[in-house]
Parts: structure tokens; C-alpha cells; sequence
């Protein structure tokens, strides 16, 4: 592994299991690339270059279950791809998966098209894409959300802090609330999702210790009518603020939501650009802003380390960790909300990403396992309304 800004003492950001078997995370003192920051000038870092390996030409998408156009996970992680195609002339191609048999299958296709890296989208794909990594030496490989007890040299595993997302919506969330009941539709319950609705329930009683928190993880990410039932159930018990985190379940949680008058807030990608189409679609008033978790930004980052080998980005045999202080974790744009979110609740909420960058402020939530952990629990700071 070449040298690394940042070590850390984390143990891996996931435990997933992939059908019947489980991918163990890697070691604790696993060497972690610090990304860029997120935009497309940003220099290079590096002073000489020790690359291995020529200029990328192509690259090869496959997403997770669903369509490409989900508005969140598989569609960050291809616009990724699509910026840095276009800024380094990349022959590209993308392959949607529609059940986890097609997983070794569309990697495969990839492979036998010529393409020399695969990026492999989702927490399932781990055992598969471990596997063609070991089998493909000269192909590099971009894997999201997946761990591996050893990372071969020409693969990069992106992880992220959704622990971090899910405090920001959730202390805005509780901020917002009038009747002091908030809920999240989650999708399957694994670390990343874990993260997310602890992180989630944590950031509410942050600033809102009173405030009630309600959720549900989903059986799928690519139902959008059983997330809208599970909003409804949400609001039936009294619900007036609800986090979306489950692809296009949570989408559907969103859409239902904010038609029914309660406040929404979406996740991974600006869910008023993509689940409300920029405006347009009903209810896009009521969604106060995303949780975001730059995917894409990650794959950009790791294309354009392939595409630029002097500019040191390319993280191969270690985990690419996008966090709030890189800017790889955030929260998105008020849009129309903005005219209801108090000034004071927008100070807040500003105030507490930059105590969670500088380290100063802990999700309480165990980053490996994602489930909550008292050594970390903040005390409670109780947002104080100036109305």
C-alpha cells in the first residue's frame, strides 16, 4: 500500500453478510485514504507519483438492485462515474442489476467487454467482487459499502460515515417537529442502515431529549409502495417529520409524506433534485433537505486516481473514507423548506456539522457495527426556539 494521510483506529464500517455467507471487516489498523475534497479542481496532493499502472481508458457500472434512476445510491454512484468519464474521455458502460443472481454475472460482462475497471455498487457484492479482483489482477475494482478482511492492491472499498447523515437529519428533524414525534423508514437492516437510523435517533435527542422517535427497517430497497404504507402508519400515530433512508422505499415513504402535509427529509443524494424532481413534483414544499452521502464523489474520486496517477488518489488495498469533515458527508440544499426553517434551526444545524467535523461532537453510534454505543453518547444540548 503506498502512503496515506490519515491512519485510523476503526474497524470496519461494515459487517454484511451476503446471502449465506459474511464478509468479515478488515483489521483495526487498516490505513484509511483521506478523499479530496469534493470538486473537480482540486490538485493534486501528491509530490511524485509511484504508480504501477497506466491512464484508465474505460470503465463498467454495475449498480445494486434496482433502477439507475433510484434518486439516491445507484444514482449518485453513476453520475460519479459520468463526471469523470466526461472530464477524462472514458469509453464507459452501465449495467443494471435486477436480482443478486446477476451479481457475478454482471461483473463478469464487464470483464469479458474489455473494461479495466468495475465499479460495483452496494454492500452485496463483496464475496463477488473479492473474488474477480483476486482473479483479474490487471483490472482495478471500485467497491461502495463493502468490507474485506484483506484488500487486494487493485481494489478500493468506499466507505462512509452514515452515522454523521443520520445525526444532521435527525437534529434537524426534532427542530422542526410541533408535535414532538418523528420516524424513519429504513431500509434492511445492516451497519450502513444501522448507522443511519441510530445516527438518526441520536441527532433527534441531541437537541430534542423530549421528542419521540419512531422506525421501521423494510424487507426491500426498491418498494416504493411499502414505504408510502409505512409513512401512513407513521403519521397515523402522530408523526410530522419523516427521514427516508431505503432507496426507492424510502422515496416512496418521502412521496407519501409530504402529499399527506408532514415535513420529509431525504437521503444520499438532494432528494428535491431527483424524488421531487427539482420542484415539480407534489409536496416538493415539504421536504426540509437530504442526508448526503457522496457516493458519487467517492467513485469520481477513485476514477480520477486511475485516470491521474500523479494525482495520488487512486486508494488501492485500502478503505476511501468520506466523511462530514472531507465533505463526504453533508446535508443538502432547504430549497422551498427554507422559508419555514427558522434562522436559528439553519444556526443549529450549521454549528453541529462543524462540531462533528472538527471531532469536538460523537454520533454515539458504534461505527462498525452501527449500533448505538453509550462510551460516545453526547449529553443532550437542547435547541431552544427563540419564537
Amino acid at each position: 500500500m503506498r502512503p496515506v494521510a490519515t491512519v485510523v483506529l476503526l474497524l470496519s464500517l461494515l459487517l454484511v453478510a451476503c446471502g449465506g455467507s459474511t464478509v468479515a471487516p478488515p483489521a483495526a489498523t487498516e490505513v484509511v485514504a483521506e478523499p479530496a475534497t469534493p470538486t473537480a479542481e482540486t490538485p493534486p496532493t501528491a509530490t511524485t507519483s509511484t504508480s504501477l499502472f497506466d491512464p484508465i481508458k474505460t470503465a463498467c457500472l454495475v449498480t445494486d438492485i434496482g433502477s439507475v434512476e433510484d434518486g439516491t445510491y445507484n444514482e449518485s454512484a453513476y453520475q460519479g462515474l459520468l463526471r469523470a468519464a466526461e472530464e477524462f474521455n472514458l469509453e464507459h458502460e452501465l449495467i443494471e442489476t435486477r436480482s443478486s443472481d446477476e451479481y457475478k454475472a454482471n461483473i463478469e460482462k464487464c470483464l469479458e467487454g474489455g473494461f479495466k475497471v468495475v465499479i460495483t455498487v452496494g454492500p452485496f457484492y463483496a464475496e463477488q467482487t473479492l473474488a474477480a479482483a483476486q482473479a483479474h489482477p490487471d483490472a482495478h475494482f471500485i467497491a461502495t459499502d463493502q468490507s474485506f478482511e484483506e484488500i487486494p492492491e487493485n481494489l478500493v472499498t468506499i466507505h462512509f460515515r452514515e452515522d454523521q447523515a443520520g445525526f444532521l437529519a435527525g437534529a434537524l428533524a426534532c427542530m422542526m417537529t410541533e408535535e414532538n414525534k418523528v420516524a424513519g423508514v429504513y431500509g434492511i437492516e445492516i451497519p450502513p442502515l444501522k448507522r443511519f437510523r441510530n445516527g438518526f435517533e441520536n441527532g433527534c435527542h441531541y437537541v430534542n431529549p423530549d421528542a419521540e422517535t419512531l422506525g421501521t427497517y423494510m424487507e426491500s430497497f426498491i418498494d416504493p409502495q411499502a414505504g408510502a404504507e409505512a409513512a401512513d402508519g407513521f403519521i397515523a400515530e402522530g408523526a410530522d417529520v419523516i427521514f427516508g433512508a431505503a432507496g426507492a422505499t424510502g422515496g416512496g415513504a418521502l412521496r407519501q409524506g409530504a402529499q399527506a402535509g408532514v415535513y420529509v427529509i431525504g437521503v444520499d443524494q438532494d432528494e428535491y433534485k431527483t424524488t421531487f424532481l427539482d420542484g415539480q413534483a407534489p409536496g416538493s414544499e415539504m421536504i426540509l433537505s437530504s442526508a448526503v452521502k457522496e457516493v458519487g464523489q467517492g467513485v469520481y474520486d477513485q476514477l480520477r486516481g486511475l485516470a491521474e496517477p500523479e494525482s495520488d488518489l487512486w486508494a488501492g488495498g485500502e478503505i476511501y473514507l468520506m466523511e462530514v469533515a472531507n465533505d463526504g458527508i453533508g446535508y443538502a440544499e432547504f430549497h422551498e423548506a427554507e422559508a419555514v426553517i427558522p434562522e436559528a434551526v439553519q444556526e443549529r444545524l450549521a454549528e453541529i456539522r462543524e462540531l462533528l467535523a472538527s471531532g469536538e461532537l460523537q454520533t454515539g453510534v458504534d461505527v462498525a457495527s452501527g449500533d448505538p454505543d453509550p462510551d460516545t453518547m453526547p449529553e443532550a444540548v437542547p435547541f431552544e426556539s427563540e419564537e
